[in-house]
């Protein structure tokens, strides 16, 4: 069942490939990590080599040489591999690593086994399913390789008990004799956290056998916390005493001396952490103690031990909101401790979002990854749910001296991606993320100093710009939790007057005409209206229920005449009095001439008689109906029936067969020549999904991604630039925003 996923990849998309005319080369538009990432492992075998799983955008090598994060899985067309639950770099050979993947347990998930340090992998479906974005995925590591005999591989699954394989990953089996079985998978039921880390006690055997003693975690619900084997895995007793049995098991790590920390969790994470414990197990007694540090709220994930130094070891706290998370760092085995935030301090100019429009950067939240470097007692690292941060001066603390810190990412870009906008004028790209609000980006190769704030929001959903004035500049999105903080109002909605490098909230109006029933559940309309502004930058027009205009930069909105509940206008992008909206239900065709104070139904043909499977349904959905940059009346239209086209302001639509099914599309520069723009478009061919450009209206697509840029085909959304001819913006789910450009 194994297949080599370049050679997958490859032959899934080849065809298509050859199609391109120029090959593209394909980067990271910058921000620098930006999402969660929940294990970080040193290998115990090589100095400097060190792998880092996310839960939605796959898994990283560090390059030591280079300085860099090297992501391993852009090669793979699979998008539930992106969700990395475990990763295992091999304790023998160092070209060896592991990983367990899958975003959720509602697709099949995989086992990963690389030779040349994940440049290629080979994949082998699995019967159990995995959780990489689920709760309890700061859990680990759930897979672990046997020191003394590298064939051999646990892991701990959430739903289907432990799992081993005796021949390198290649195959797995459950076993048998482990007593918890699992809770099994419910459909449309929770996630289980299962089985939570193994750890094996390498001095208990000899190389070239099976090691004898090894430990499993439980933070499933019972009484148990921790099992353990003498025999190799052939028979299991549960540890008694330690830990309370309401909390979970969540990270393990055995030091020496045979000294086993453990931390404990009343929850799993990475939110609703409410209490939790550490304790340590000396596994040749049997003598449990607990060694909690002061908890007034939260509890404990992470876990990393200074195998240099025995004794010596950190736990990070997890949801202790006030007055922050920390790290607690001990060096007599958990007898005393001293709280590292106090005295830390963080150095984020390379990556400036972390200011997070307030003074200081914070310490970090959702620290679940904590890691010593095994060749270097001053190197140690953690991870939050926006970055990575390092140091190098790790025992100034045992001094009572600050720490430095710095973030660890150079690389990494590991965020999910809602929208963006490549503007005619102004900064190169807009971008509006998930978590992290949203940047102007002017350099695409620095992070970006210009993040989205006064207001940030926490996702930005949607920007537009007026078409003849670009330097105006909308966008909407849902609030960021921290509401009351500096930049942190509860706005829904902002503008810009200086092409999006610095914004304003807008007023939101009242519910007016409606009780705010929207026809999806997921969506409220008040809260996460989409907003248009006509090409001369005078009106905002509001795609609340009743749709709201205001010309005076929302102080004031009254509602527009003539348009139904629940249609959302899209503006001209050259005539400032031309605004237009589809009813999806209706198939009816309204278009405002007087820059959207009122909209009048126009009779329209051409497009497909049932509507409804294209109407979006999700606040973070691209919107079918496009304007063309630079043409008064020129439309797109696109749907699961085609893709289609109108020069007369929707008077007319023709269907346009490129043998493409188009999903989503944008423009960019008119090709050499030319003075239509370009077209970019996500669609599938010969079911391949892919990235495509084309110079004749539509007539024909080119696949501009190839068979090493697949980012797992999770694309959210895209955008061409209207200045470099063929630049293409794909914003991705999990692997932040790339961009790609002919290479000639």
């Amino acid at each position: 069942m194994a297949v080599l996923m370049a050679g997958a990849a490859a032959g899934l998309s080849g065809s298509a490939a050859a199609q391109s005319a120029s090959p593209y080369i394909w980067r990271n538009v910058k921000v620098g990590a930006g999402g969660f990432i929940p294990g970080i492992v040193f290998s115990r075998v090589e100095k400097g080599l060190a792998y880092a799983r996310s839960d939605m955008g796959g898994a990283y090598r560090r390059d030591s040489a280079s300085g860099r994060w090297i992501p391993l899985q852009d090669a793979s067309p699979f998008g539930n591999d992106f969700g990395v639950e475990s990763i295992a770099p091999d304790p023998v050979d160092p070209d060896i690593v592991h990983a367990a993947v899958g975003v959720s347990r509602r697709e099949p998930g995989a086992m990963l086994r690389s030779m040349d340090r994940g440049a290629t992998w080979i994949r082998t479906p699995v019967a159990f399913r995995l959780g990489g974005n689920e709760d309890g995925r700061g859990l680990g590591e759930r897979l672990a390789i046997d020191p003394n005999d590298n064939r051999i591989l646990y892991f701990g699954s959430r739903h289907d008990g432990l799992q081993r394989s005796a021949d390198g990953g290649a195959s797995w089996r459950k076993v048998d004799s482990f007593p918890l079985s699992g809770r099994g998978l419910e459909p449309g039921g929770p996630t289980h956290p299962g089985l939570s880390f193994v750890v094996f006690d390498r001095s208990s055997g000899a190389t070239g056998a099976a090691t004898p003693t090894l430990f499993v975690g439980v933070a499933d619900p019972g009484a148990a916390r921790l099992y353990r084997s003498d025999d190799a895995g052939r028979t299991w007793t549960a540890v008694e005493g330690g830990p309370r049995p309401d909390v979970s098991a969540a990270r393990a790590e055995l030091d020496a001396r045979g000294v086993l920390y453990l931390t404990c969790t009343l929850g799993v994470g990475p939110n609703g952490v409410t209490d939790g414990q550490v304790w340590r197990l000396d596994t040749r007694t049997g003598e449990w103690r607990d060694i909690s540090p002061p908890r007034p709220s939260g509890g404990f994930m992470g876990l990393a031990v200074d195998h240099r130094r025995p004794g010596v070891l950190m736990v990070s706290t997890l949801n202790r909101w006030q007055p922050g998370d920390t790290l607690w760092r001990s060096i007599d085995g958990g007898a005393n401790w001293a709280s590292l935030r106090e005295g830390a301090r963080h150095d984020v100019s390379a990556t400036p979002f972390l200011y997070w429009g307030n003074e200081k950067p914070d310490f970090g939240w959702w620290i679940a990854a904590l890691a010593v470097d095994p060749f270097d007692s001053d190197r140690a690292v953690y991870a939050t749910g926006a970055t990575v941060y390092a140091t190098s001066n790790l025992t100034a603390a045992d001094a009572g001296a600050p720490t430095d810190w710095a973030p660890w990412v150079e690389g990494i870009e590991q965020t999910a991606v809602i929208t963006l906008t490549s503007p005619p004028a102004g900064p190169a790209l807009l971008t509006g993320f998930g978590d992290i609000s949203g940047f102007a980006h002017e350099d695409l190769t620095r992070s970006p100093t210009l993040q989205f704030t006064t207001p940030v929001f926490a996702n930005t959903n949607q920007i537009d710009y007026a078409g003849r004035a670009p330097n105006v500049v909308v966008r909407s999105g849902t609030p960021h939790e921290g509401v009351g903080s500096e930049g942190h109002d509860g706005a829904t909605l902002a503008w810009s007057d200086d092409h999006g490098r610095s914004w304003k909230s807008l007023g939101r109006p009242r519910p007016a005409g409606t009780s705010g029933a929207t026809p999806d559940p997921r969506m409220d309309l008040y809260r996460d209206a989409p907003i248009t502004v006509t090409a001369d930058g005078s009106a905002f027009v509001l795609g609340t229920p009743q749709v709201m205009v205001s010309r005076d930069r929302g102080v004031g909105w009254r509602p527009v005449r003539g348009l139904p509940l629940f249609l959302r206008p899209v503006a001209d992008r050259a005539d400032p009095l031309l605004l237009y909206a589809l009813d999806f239900v209706t198939g009816v065709w309204f278009v405002s001439t007087d820059g959207g104070e009122s909209f009048a139904t126009v009779p329209s043909r051409g497009l497909p008689a049932n509507l409804a499977p294209d109407r979006p349904s999700w606040r973070e959905q691209a919107w079918p109906l496009k304007a063309t940059p630079g043409r008064d009346g020129d439309l797109w239209f696109v749907s699961r029936s085609g893709l289609f086209h109108s020069i007369d302001a929707g008077q007319k639509f023709e269907r346009v067969d490129g043998g493409l099914q188009v999903q989503m599309m944008d423009f960019g520069k008119a090709p050499p020549g030319g003075n239509y723009p370009s077209l970019v478009a996500i669609g599938v061919r010969g079911g391949t999904r892919g990235v495509f450009r084309s110079d004749d209206r539509g007539a024909s697509w080119l696949r501009v991604n190839d068979a090493a840029h697949e980012y797992g085909r999770r694309f959210r959304a895209i955008a061409g630039d209207p200045r470099v001819f063929g630049r293409v913006y794909v914003a991705t789910d999990g692997r932040g925003v790339v961009y790609g450009e002919p290479a000639a």
